[in-house]
């Protein structure tokens, strides 16, 4: 089996900053990490080649840093690391991301499985992994919490607010994961000496991918952010006056039905 996990590098943070004249997210001084979801994502692929057998490609698409992310990947257990790095991808919103990444799946080929998380903690969209698998033409499963591989079939248990579903689909397809589908596991002792004493992770730029330049990087992003901004916290109180909690009671609700809110 040959599985193929998109991955991303993020802030770890829960406090983002916002540069003011910008719009953008200042990263300056804020340690990176796996993106949460894409951890379940990388485990997903693990447990699959643990039982079944195979192959576990980790892709990645970011600045020569992201290096990182993918050999913390290669330490949990994945096989091979490939890392998209080039100034002419800078800018890509969700639709140009998509397309690099469908491009070097493609160049990669042979895939039965392709794992995506949910979502990145930094964007929230929820878009790339949908996007690549309609870039590829390939069956899709999103908020995938169970995944049971039998034959050239994959079942998948899907999360969804108003209940699970059970849907079988056949490969190759594009699966993406949720924290429920299972626990990370921890990169082993093996794992972090042969990752981080060597340098295995592939570095390919847009010369090593079919690529339509009109369709990448800024120019190539049918959207774009307009603006980004912190909302800002207020809090403002208001004492309600009376001589006894009746008169009291019904000035809050006075109040309260001024507002709309009764």
């Amino acid at each position: 089996m040959k599985i193929i996990v998109c991955v991303k590098q993020v802030p770890d943070t829960n406090e983002v900053r916002i540069n003011q004249e910008t719009g953008t997210l200042i990263r300056d001084g804020v340690p990176s990490i796996i993106n949460p979801d894409d951890k379940n994502a990388i485990e997903g692929a693990l447990a699959l080649k643990d039982i079944h057998g195979g192959h576990v490609t980790v892709l990645s698409m970011g600045p020569p840093q992201a290096k990182e992310a993918l050999k913390e990947a290669l330490a949990m257990g994945a096989d091979e690391a490939v890392l998209l790095s080039d100034r002419a991808f800078a800018g890509s919103d969700t639709w140009a991301t998509s397309t690099i990444l469908a491009a070097a799946i493609e160049a990669i080929g042979g895939y039965d499985i392709i794992f995506c998380g949910r979502q990145a903690i930094d964007g929230d969209t929820a878009q790339v992994g949908p996007e690549t698998a309609e870039f590829l033409n390939i069956p899709q499963v999103t908020y995938a919490k169970h995944i049971k591989a039998v034959g050239d079939r994959v079942q998948i248990t899907r999360y969804t607010e108003y209940g699970d579903y059970v849907i079988e689909a056949k490969m190759p397809l594009l699966l993406t994961a949720i924290k429920e589908l299972n626990e990370p596991r921890f990169p082993s002792v093996r794992g972090i000496f042969k990752a981080y004493s060597t340098d295995d992770v592939k570095v390919w730029t847009l010369d090593d991918l079919k690529i339509d330049m009109t369709q990448i990087g800024l120019k190539g992003s049918p959207t774009n952010v307009f603006r980004s901004f912190v909302p800002v916290k207020e809090k403002n109180s208001l004492i309600i006056e009376g001589q006894n909690g009746k008169e009291k009671a019904a000035a809050l609700i006075n109040k309260l039905t001024d507002l709309k809110l009764v």
